[in-house]
């Protein structure tokens, strides 16, 4: 009888994760813009993962596995929203965004600053001018 329970936890926590994976992988074909599909492409796949994880445990049952698989699920956790935060800058740098879909541009005025000193060091470079404009000969 608990061999028949662990097998169907197992099986719900399978269909769980491929639910989760096939939202993400929805969510990656279907969003209009970078920001959205990166949201799908971390969120839904940690769950995933975790389900999957919950069925391996279920159906192994061997207290030497669990630490490993904490260390998968938790190393997960860490790196999918750091993989998106590039992702997300990259693509706001590269201009690989619709403006029109973000209510609130907090970025925008810091690399518009950023791009005007790197243009300014640029030709500062060529002139032999200091960074800030000052042309002045002795």
């Amino acid at each position: 009888m608990s061999e028949t329970i662990f097998h169907v936890i197992a099986a719900f926590c399978v269909i769980g994760g491929a639910l989760m994976s096939l939202a993400a992988a929805i969510g990656l074909l279907r969003f209009p813009d970078l920001m959205s599909r990166m949201h799908a492409a971390t969120k839904p796949q940690v769950l995933g993962l975790w389900f999957f994880l919950a069925a391996i445990a279920a159906e192994m049952r061997s207290w030497t596995l669990l630490p490993v698989l904490l260390a998968c699920w938790v190393l997960q956790l860490l790196t999918a929203p750091v993989a998106a935060h590039m992702v997300g800058r990259a693509g706001y740098r590269t201009k690989y965004l619709r403006k029109e879909l973000l209510s609130i541009d907090e970025l925008d005025d810091v690399v518009e600053h950023a791009a005007r000193e790197q243009e300014l060091g640029d030709k500062a470079k060529t002139t032999g001018a200091s960074p800030e404009g000052d042309t002045r000969t002795e």
